[in-house]
């Protein structure tokens, strides 16, 4: 198991070095930080509400549930960040790029990512078009997690997996009513 931990340790210092430092450029330094409060709580909420009181029937229970989603999802979040916690990238390793108003408090996981993975994979369930569209969405604030420094890779994988995760049970279990 220690073998494991430090191979995923030297893992996720290699690729955020990767990503932070490999990809740096002066387009992407003002586009990481723009595109990555998408994933934010005010982005997210401010959508889904838009679309539950202005989109079509259909569209406005999509959003509903994917609100629940995003509800459900920063409540795993938020114990996670508590019970596992993780020093941002950052502030351990010395040789990244860092940008304006950096956060404190613990990475794992990445709720950004988490919250754009459970609104993208709620109306994916429902609509191959919203995938094509909102999938790349997700991926792309989750690589901007990682580009400013914030995450690990595990950090947006795990909260890929779970937005993923709750939207697949919200729209489950809302099939089921």
């Amino acid at each position: 198991m220690k073998s494991l931990t430090s191979w995923l340790s030297r893992s996720d210092q290699f690729l955020i070095q990767l990503v932070n430092c490999h990809f740096k450029c002066r387009l992407l330094d003002w586009i990481m930080p723009r595109v990555t409060h998408l994933g934010g709580a005010t982005a997210t909420i401010v959508f889904l509400l838009g679309w539950i009181l202005f989109m079509p029937k259909p569209v406005k229970g999509w959003a509903l549930e994917a609100l629940i989603a995003l509800g459900t999802s920063h409540l795993a979040v938020r114990f996670l960040k508590k019970y596992k916690p993780r020093i941002r990238p950052y502030l351990k390793l010395t040789h990244l790029h860092t940008f304006p108003n950096p956060l404190t408090d613990y990475s794992f996981p990445s709720g950004h990512t988490t919250a754009a993975f459970s609104i993208a994979m709620t109306f994916a369930l429902h609509s191959s078009v919203m995938m094509m569209i909102l999938i790349p969405y997700a991926m792309i604030i989750g690589f901007s997690r990682m580009y400013l420094a914030l995450h690990y890779p595990t950090d947006v994988l795990i909260g890929t997996f779970l937005g993923s995760s709750f939207a697949f049970i919200v729209v489950n279990l809302f099939e089921r009513i």
